[in-house]
């Protein structure tokens, strides 16, 4: 078994660690296909054997050919450590600077097995979520930052460190880009190419940038989601016996379960893969699992008595009936699933389900990110890899089914949204009947949950705020909670009903946190505050670290998808109608900023949620350790990180953020936003363009 100091000593080279493939015992990859031809494949192995000396080159030559041919990518399996990977305290790192040893935490959080969905290829989450391009990336980036000084930046490209170089105290100890790829070249197929030639990567959000906290935060995310989409589409707070239809419990989506049982309804999500779905379950997020249809249909009409022991007393519990919360998986394809519940429509006009999303991996169709219905998995993992034409084909067939069936129920009354997972973007692609009769480019005949559910909300400054203590100490944690929580409640009272509402979730949300035993890997929270939220959250626990009331530093973050750190114009920015929906200015300008106004890491990534080539994302780490200086850092920068994209949304035309801004400027004397006039009069542009 290796150790840190090991992990962090750089490339083991004499002797070569023996190459144990891959473990049998864990998740993997689907095969890439990349198409190559036979000067890419030498040139994607010569590549990879540049990380090493040439005297090495016949021992590693063969077996990344092997790689490439039998996988799709060079991962360089031989080099994966046996280290366990998880966060451990920051104080057991090798390092010269407690910063670096923040970043190198981050990292291995991200590839912790409990974390990560295929950790032997590096994928934390969405099917090809990078954190790097293979592990001699990994062993270099942990060597560097175990040597670097708080006057050296890491410059990483796609995954590759290109190195130390000079900077200020002040600077970001690391600066990372993920597949900045010239704009025309920004395919899917071209990505495959750059991905198995090792020159660019997928990040996705929280991957590639360091920052992922486990499936919490997007429990968090739905939570919220489904809440409000009861407000909005059943005109209830009160979810009880309503029944939420979705699919996927893998590394995101598999918060779900968790998520519907929180908002008390009843949750049902398909699955094709055991794996994920066992895992959910043992992990005591999913209540049941069935690969029984009249099983599944009968729990969500009747939900079939069920018994839980507690205490020696069997008590019996229904779902739909009784108005128990539950969630129920269902090993299966959720095409099977919509199309089952049209024919019960059919056979009984009973509409069985209320609200309906999806959260396949769409941004990733091809390659493992969504199961034809016409096909097994094992039998839809081998045609993707063997004949991927085939397999293309068959998935736009049934993505036609899929949107078939909840066309037929949405007519009946159901409420469908897009989870922002190129759902409706891919089918569209497929042939389905998904237009909205005069759409814009951005809309379709359902909407995504950001410009129904959660648009509003990223206007009044309010996004995914998360931190991770340390120390990995639960102590720390239950007092950073009760800290945000007693912030916000004060907060809270000043506060307009809008704004309360969304505090009032989010207290509910962090004090019950403890309960629903939210952690997996490092101990972390997140809850969606506003910018005034955050940047009192921040100097609140940076004082806690200098009093000793926390016992080490505390990394403060975000998901990418927020206010103003995502251009995104099938997700994120979807509400944005003045035509800028497809520009990157606000995320790029977010990157920018962050990294001069106090950041200990930012990123800037190609794709993410959707999918490659259609968003531009970036995020952002920072230290607090209980400096005057880290609470200097974090108040400059978490203002501008909000300020940013409410100001870019004021712009748009949403009153929502115009509201938002100006109330900002008038609290910050030295915030001065360009406001726009509305059009009053559309006669005036009527008799113009007659004219």
């Amino acid at each position: 078994m290796s150790s840190l100091k090991e992990v962090c000593s750089g490339l083991p080279l004499d002797p070569l660690p023996p190459n144990r493939g891959r473990d049998p015992n864990v998740p993997h990859a689907p095969t890439r296909s990349p198409n190559l031809t036979a000067e890419e494949e030498r040139l994607a192995l010569r590549n990879a054997l540049r990380y090493f000396p040439p005297a090495l080159h016949v021992t590693l030559a063969p077996e990344f050919a092997q790689e490439l041919r039998q996988h799709g990518h060079i991962y360089m399996y031989r080099f994966c450590p046996t280290l366990r990977m998880r966060a451990y305290p920051i104080d057991q790192y090798p390092c010269r600077t407690c910063q670096a040893a923040s970043i190198m935490l981050m990292i291995m959080n991200n590839l912790d097995p409990a974390v990560a969905q295929f950790p032997q290829e590096l994928v934390t989450y969405g099917g090809n979520g990078q954190v790097f391009s293979n592990w001699a990336q990994f062993r270099l980036v942990m060597h560097y930052l175990s040597e670097m000084t708080e006057e050296q930046t890491l410059v990483m490209y796609s995954g590759h460190p290109m190195g130390l170089f000079p900077s200020l105290p002040s600077s970001p100890r690391a600066i990372i880009t993920n597949g900045m790829v010239i704009p025309n070249y920004s395919s899917r197929a071209q990505y495959e190419k750059m991905f198995a030639l090792g020159v660019s990567m997928y990040g996705q959000m929280t991957a590639g940038s360091y920052c992922y906290i486990g499936p919490q935060g997007i429990v968090h995310g739905t939570m919220l989601t489904v809440l409000n989409a009861g407000r909005r589409y059943l005109g209830s707070d009160d979810l009880r016996g309503r029944v939420f239809l979705t699919s996927g419990l893998g590394g995101m989506s598999g918060a779900q379960a968790k998520a519907a049982v929180i908002a008390g309804c009843v949750g049902v999500i398909a699955e094709v893969d055991e794996a994920p779905l066992r895992k959910r379950h043992e992990q005591g997020w999913l209540m049941e699992v069935t690969s029984s249809m009249d099983q599944c249909i009968k729990r969500i009409r009747k939900a079939d008595c069920y018994c839980e022991k507690e205490s020696m007393i069997t008590v019996c519990l229904e779902a739909k009936s009784s108005k128990t919360p539950l969630s129920l998986g269902y090993h299966g394809n959720i095409v099977d699933l919509w199309e089952r519940l049209v024919l019960e429509y059919d056979r009984t006009g009973d509409l069985l389900v209320d609200l309906g999303s999806d959260q396949t991996s769409l941004h990733n169709p091809y390659n493992g990110g969504y199961y034809p219905v016409q096909l097994s998995f094992r039998q839809a993992n081998q045609l993707m890899s063997t004949d991927p034409t085939r397999f293309k084909t068959m998935v736009q067939e049934s993505l036609r089914r899929h949107v078939k069936a909840i066309n037929k129920l949405a007519d009946a009354g159901m409420f469908f949204w897009d989870y922002g997972n190129a759902f409706l973007l891919e089918a569209q692609r497929a042939g389905a009947a998904v237009e909205k009769d005069g759409g814009g480019a951005t809309e379709f005949r359902y909407p995504s949950y950001v410009q129904h559910i959660m648009g509003d909300i990223f206007s009044l400054g309010f996004g995914p705020f998360r931190w991770v203590c340390t120390s990995g100490d639960p102590q720390d944690l239950a007092v950073t909670d009760d800290i945000a929580a007693t912030v916000l409640e004060k907060i809270c009272t000043e506060a307009t009903d809008c704004i309360r509402q969304q505090y009032n979730d989010n207290i509910r949300w962090i004090r019950e946190a403890g309960k629903h035993k939210m952690v997996v890997g490092s101990q972390a929270r997140i809850l969606y505050s506003d910018q005034k939220g955050r940047v009192c959250i921040a100097l609140a626990i940076n004082q806690a670290i200098a009093d000793g009331r926390v016992s080490a530093p505390v990394v403060l973050s975000r998901d990418h998808h927020d206010v103003s750190g995502t251009d995104s114009p099938f997700r994120e920015t979807s509400n944005v109608y003045d035509g800028s929906a497809f520009c990157a200015d606000m995320a790029v300008q977010n990157f920018v900023g962050d990294a001069f106004r106090g950041a200990t890491w930012v990123a800037l990534h190609n794709g993410g949620g959707v999918g490659w080539g259609e968003v531009m994302n970036g995020g952002f780490g920072l230290l607090l350790d209980g400096t005057e200086e880290a609470a200097k850092r974090a108040s400059l920068m978490l203002n501008w990180d909000v300020s940013n994209g409410v100001a870019r949304r004021c712009w748009s035309g949403n009153s929502n953020a115009y509201e938002t801004i100006q109330r900002t400027m008038e609290t910050n004397r030295q915030l001065r936003v360009t406001m726009p006039f509305p059009v009053q009069d559309e006669h005036v542009l009527d008799r113009a363009l007659q004219g």
